[in-house]
């Protein structure tokens, strides 16, 4: 089931992508156009018997309204178990980078001294459904979405946020950028906030470069470069997809594609459907 879940998304990924027109430039993931903020996280609590401490510090480098952006954390969390009046204590350490650009993911692992590669969905669906979208009102829409209320307004390091609370925690956002974190789950506290942050300046390409490791390309992954040939095909492919049958559409959709040829069709039909409302919708019919 889950592996025709993915087939769904991924083929109706390529159904909604064909809104995209000139997505790298339009994208706005916040609603300020570079920056570099620095983070301090610290985690506390007890859970299941465990009492766990730990921190660490974060580096965020954006700029192109946040299309490209690198993250570097470093955190260790220390874990004490007492057995039968005698304590256990195991400490882990992490070290990562997150960078993303344009759609394109990479994870950075420096214990395996490995970058793993992947198109980041959440990028790819922005610049479907929103390419010219206000960040802010995205923003908000998918916080929505998940239950959180914009509880007001409060200065933090001198910045306007706004206030938004969620089951569990709240968190600070200026200009869709995160400055400030509380949240609590499973009885664990953890609460990361901003000790310095500079908007609208120049950050240099050196900021965004990643360490000489060896790449590792995830299934479904393409450069940016790829992606666009692909939704200039699918453009030109649009017309012949919204005059297709669902027989028609069916047989094209499963043509060596054994994930397609177990789904049911019920779930073809769902699938077939959204194409094509996507499809009049940018048609603008």
């Amino acid at each position: 089931m889950i592996r025709k879940l993915q087939s769904i998304l991924a083929f109706l990924l390529i159904g909604l992508s064909i809104f995209s027109t000139n997505a790298q430039t339009n994208l706005k993931r916040y609603d300020v156009k570079s920056g570099i903020v620095e983070y301090e996280t610290t985690i506390s609590g007890k859970m299941m018997g465990s009492t766990i401490r730990g921190g660490g510090t974060e580096k965020l480098f954006f700029k192109d309204w946040g299309a490209i952006e690198l993250k570097e954390t470093e955190s260790s969390q220390t874990t004490t178990v007492k057995i039968f009046g005698k304590g256990k204590t195991e400490t882990e350490h992490t070290h990562t980078i997150n960078k993303l650009d344009n759609g394109e993911s990479y994870i950075v692992d420096f214990d395996k001294k490995q970058i793993y590669a992947s198109r980041d969905m959440a990028m790819d669906m922005t610049k479907a459904f929103h390419p010219d979208a206000d960040a802010g009102e995205v923003g908000e829409s998918m916080l929505e979405s998940m239950g959180g209320e914009k509880a007001g307004n409060d200065k933090f390091l001198g910045y306007d946020c706004e206030v938004w609370e969620f089951s569990g925690g709240k968190q600070w956002l200026y200009k869709g950028l995160m400055l400030k974190l509380e949240m609590t789950m499973l009885g664990i506290t953890t609460v990361t906030e901003a000790t310095t942050a500079k908007f609208n300046i120049n950050v240099a390409d050196k900021f965004f470069n990643l360490p000489d490791f060896p790449i590792q390309k995830e299934e479904g992954y393409t450069d940016n470069e790829e992606y666009e040939n692909d939704m200039e095909d699918m453009n030109d492919n649009m017309e012949k997809l919204s005059k297709m049958s669902f027989s028609e559409w069916k047989k094209m959709a499963q043509a060596n594609d054994e994930e397609m040829q177990q789904m049911s069709d019920e779930e073809l039909r769902q699938t077939y459907d959204m194409i094509q409302k996507m499809i009049k919708m940018r048609q603008g019919k």
